[in-house]
């Protein structure tokens, strides 16, 4: 029987690391529980899971993701302008995340600016626009 790879439908559990260009880690579980994830089930990037393709067990590697194959770029119709009355009792502060309901639930955003009438927020990803480092570890495969 030959060895298994990572291609489409396989189960994957593997440990990782995101960073950003400077190096800054944005998100690991190497210290921790690693992941499992099917590929093309739609819970990671398309590009993270295009990347990992071919890599076997025991495969330890590292890979850069562009914007377009990750989070996307910043798209200026994702910032919106709130009424301040919206953030009655918040302290406000730029890069503060506050979450809205939505209807698909709680979306988060990021306050850009703000003056007496009005509060900037931006909903776009926090990572769009950004170049990303991933490190991963392969360490079980499934059909």
């Amino acid at each position: 029987m030959s060895e298994q790879v990572i291609g489409p439908e396989k189960t994957i559990t593997l440990h990782f690391e995101i960073r950003l260009q400077n190096g800054d880690v944005v998100d690991s579980n190497f210290s921790s529980q690693p992941a499992t994830f099917t590929v093309g089930d739609g819970n990671m990037l398309a590009g993270f899971e295009a990347a990992i393709f071919g890599l076997k067990v025991g495969d330890r590697q590292v890979f850069k993701i562009t914007p377009e194959h990750g989070f996307g770029m910043p798209n200026p119709s994702n910032i919106q302008k709130v009424g301040r009355e919206s953030f009655s009792g918040i302290e406000l502060e730029a890069g503060l995340v506050v979450g809205f309901q939505d209807a698909s639930g709680e979306l988060p955003g990021v306050v850009v600016s703000f003056d007496d009438i009005n509060v900037e927020v931006d909903f776009n990803h926090p990572l769009a626009g950004k170049n990303l480092e991933f490190e991963v570890e392969v360490l079980q495969i499934a059909a």
